[in-house]
């Protein structure tokens, strides 16, 4: 296996001391090509097999198919090469379509994008789940899901997938096991979503928004083909996402990355878990505002809007409870370094948009608590408040990259 594709094992007849499928090696091996041309495009057939260690005669077959699938297209020659010049190859994807979309307190937001990663159509809208039962909130879920898909269907797009990013432990089932900031428990959202979607033949995904956005980082950020990140989400709630060697870092029951009540401080404050100085107590951003404000958040734009005039204006209990969030942020951030040794931990949500006044608190207190030196580095995630869904469409063009690729024709 070639170290410069570790997510995809490249498959042969010879692997293994019991036969291997004939279908499965070759459409492992489609998207072993596919993910090359991905990553190094334009590239010729001759690049292809010199680093897969796939035959010339196998890569043209391979290609061809590809190609027949409008998944790869030929756009014309270089001579900037020894020996004759080669076609080369670039994606195509122009028929295809990978669906991301996010829920969340006060928002739904929709991203649509191409096999290359071109945004096709971005929709965000007001959503207050408050304000309706679960049921009623997935059937506007549901409503919006389904304006998408007619838009795409009119464009004459084939939709690959469709994954929608909730915070909170999703399991097995596509359930949201609980979402605090939604006020959900027990969901199943992906059996309901794809009933009120009538059961469409692409295949309909739930995934942890902290998960999703770290993928997005891993595939489209400043740091992408970074193996080992972390993403901190912070609208509003907070929660971890992390990839591992390449992968997104799940655990067990599906549940990595929940540390919104990682406790940082023992002698702090109730939280509503029953616990005291829990993580989300100090450094979420609703949580902040209240400690600054001393309301309930009624309107979470309008309220970070004010918490940022007051910083900027140099309030001293707001740059205190800034100060103190970070101290505490970077105490989180050290448990997960000295457990999964990140390269970098990257701020995102609410907290990117604090990250002037979190960030130099936050990485003093890491580089004191992590062990050893070069402790990853804390950054703002520059991805902005699309991440999750971005993550959420990335993950369907990563099923296609593993192999779940589209008919020809």
């Amino acid at each position: 296996m070639s170290d410069e594709h570790p997510g995809l094992p490249l498959i042969t007849m010879s692997t293994g001391p019991q036969p291997a499928d004939f279908t499965d090696v070759r459409t492992t091996n489609l998207a072993v090509v596919l993910r090359f041309v991905r990553q190094h495009a334009p590239c010729s057939r001759a690049d292809i097999a010199a680093s897969t260690g796939l035959n010339k005669a196998t890569v043209s077959s391979l290609v061809a198919d590809l190609i027949d699938r409008r998944l790869l297209r030929e756009t014309g020659l270089t001579e900037h090469r020894i020996g004759r010049p080669a076609t080369q190859l670039v994606l195509d994807g122009s028929p295809y379509a990978a669906v991301g979309m996010e829920v969340n307190a006060g928002h739904l937001t929709v991203i649509v994008v191409d096999l290359a990663g071109t945004r096709l159509l971005s929709w965000r809208r007001a959503f207050e789940p408050a304000d309706a039962t679960p049921g009623k909130a997935v059937s506007t879920v549901a409503a919006l899901g389904r304006r998408a898909l007619a838009k795409l269907h009119r464009d004459g797009r084939q939709i690959l997938g469709l994954t929608v990013a909730v915070p909170g432990p999703i399991d097995a089932t596509g359930t949201v096991v609980m979402s605090p900031s939604l006020g959900w428990e027990q969901v199943n959202l992906r059996d309901t979503l794809t009933g009120a979607l009538g059961k469409p033949a692409f295949p309909v995904a739930i995934d942890n928004d902290a998960t999703l956005a770290a993928t997005a980082e891993y595939r489209y950020g400043p740091h992408a083909g970074t193996a080992n990140l972390v993403y901190l989400a912070g609208q509003p709630g907070i929660g971890a996402g992390i990839i591992a060697a390449g992968r997104p870092l799940r655990g067990h029951r599906g549940y990595a990355g929940e540390i919104a009540h990682l406790q940082v401080n023992p002698a702090g404050s109730p939280c509503d878990c029953g616990r005291t100085g829990c993580l989300t107590g100090y450094t979420s951003v609703d949580a902040i505002i209240r400690r600054t404000i001393g309301e309930p958040v009624d309107d979470l734009e309008a309220a970070v809007d004010d918490l940022l005039r007051h910083a900027r204006a140099g309030d001293a209990a707001v740059l205190a409870a800034l100060e103190e969030a970070g101290h505490h942020l970077g105490a989180a951030v050290a448990a997960l370094a000295n457990l999964v040794d990140p390269e970098v931990v990257l701020l995102g949500g609410y907290l990117a948009t604090l990250a002037p006044w979190l960030l130099p608190p936050a990485q003093h207190r890491l580089d004191h608590l992590a062990v050893g030196p070069g402790a990853a580095r804390l950054l703002a995630s520059t991805l902005g408040h699309d991440a999750a869904a971005m993550g959420a469409a990335a993950q369907v063009l990563d099923q296609v990259d593993a192999g779940r690729l589209p008919h020809p024709g």
